[in-house]
């Protein structure tokens, strides 16, 4: 899921370089979404990237490359370059069948949620989440609400107040070990200390996982992913909507 700027502007990304093989300058995408400043683009390519739709090519300007389209774009078939195989190899592998791609499909139960403040539940018994959705798609947390869609979790992660969970999508939090496809457990909060994980909602467009970091009266959004940078916005920008307590695998 994408916003409509980030949809738009990754469709005018992937025209461009199919008509010129030259991805288009800031001021041009600029331009395209009507927007007044290149700090807006700034932030709808950091997006992008982190969602992995698509990647910064290194130590050259302007270089951007595709590596998906949305969903219910049909007809285009975007492939990331793959390294080249050894000529022995390589009549074996073109005559390979291709493996069919398996979509991600959270193991959930059907059911419904009713919040309960101070809840505590004991070790042994299983609590159902609202599942509300991905994070890091670019959506406020109160657009995902689903009770129609509830996930399991150990009754330990639930200390008190009100529990929600949310599928990550992305690598942005790797080396906190928040992998894609990990279901985290959020505890709904409107503050939290500096360093916490938490789900902070930016221009009341933009949810995102990330490291709380406090500086001065700024307010940094830290990833934990070097190859990602950390954005740095007013307080008036960011809205804390909860705080990680817990992380969920399948294997």
């Amino acid at each position: 899921m994408l916003t409509r700027k980030q949809y738009e502007l990754l469709m005018f990304i992937e025209k461009r370089l199919r008509a010129t093989g030259v991805s288009p300058s800031f001021d041009e995408m600029k331009d395209a979404l009507d927007l007044k400043s290149k700090s807006g683009i700034h932030r709808l390519i950091t997006g992008l990237e982190e969602r992995g739709f698509i990647r910064r090519l290194p130590h050259r300007a302007r270089a951007l490359e595709v590596l998906r389209l949305p969903e219910n774009v049909t007809g285009t078939k975007v492939e990331a370059p793959a390294p080249a195989a050894h000529p022995a190899f390589a009549e074996a592998a073109a005559a390979a069948p291709a493996e069919p791609r398996t979509p991600f499909h959270p193991n959930v139960i059907k059911g419904h949620f009713a919040p309960m403040p101070g809840m505590t539940a004991g070790a042994g018994e299983p609590v159902d989440l609202p599942l509300y959705g991905k994070i890091a798609a670019g959506t406020p947390i109160e657009a995902l609400r689903d009770t129609t869609a509830t996930v399991p979790v150990p009754g330990s992660l639930i200390t008190g107040g009100e529990h929600y969970a949310l599928t990550v999508e992305g690598d942005s939090m790797i080396e906190a070990g928040i992998l894609d496809g990990d279901t985290v457990i959020i505890r709904r909060c409107e503050t939290a200390e500096n360093g916490s994980i938490v789900v902070a909602l930016v221009d009341s467009q933009e949810a995102t996982l990330k490291r709380l970091r406090r500086k001065g009266s700024s307010i940094a959004l830290e990833p934990a992913n070097a190859k990602y940078e950390t954005r740095v916005f007013g307080p008036d920008r960011v809205q804390i909507q909860g705080r990680l307590v817990g992380l969920l695998r399948q294997y």
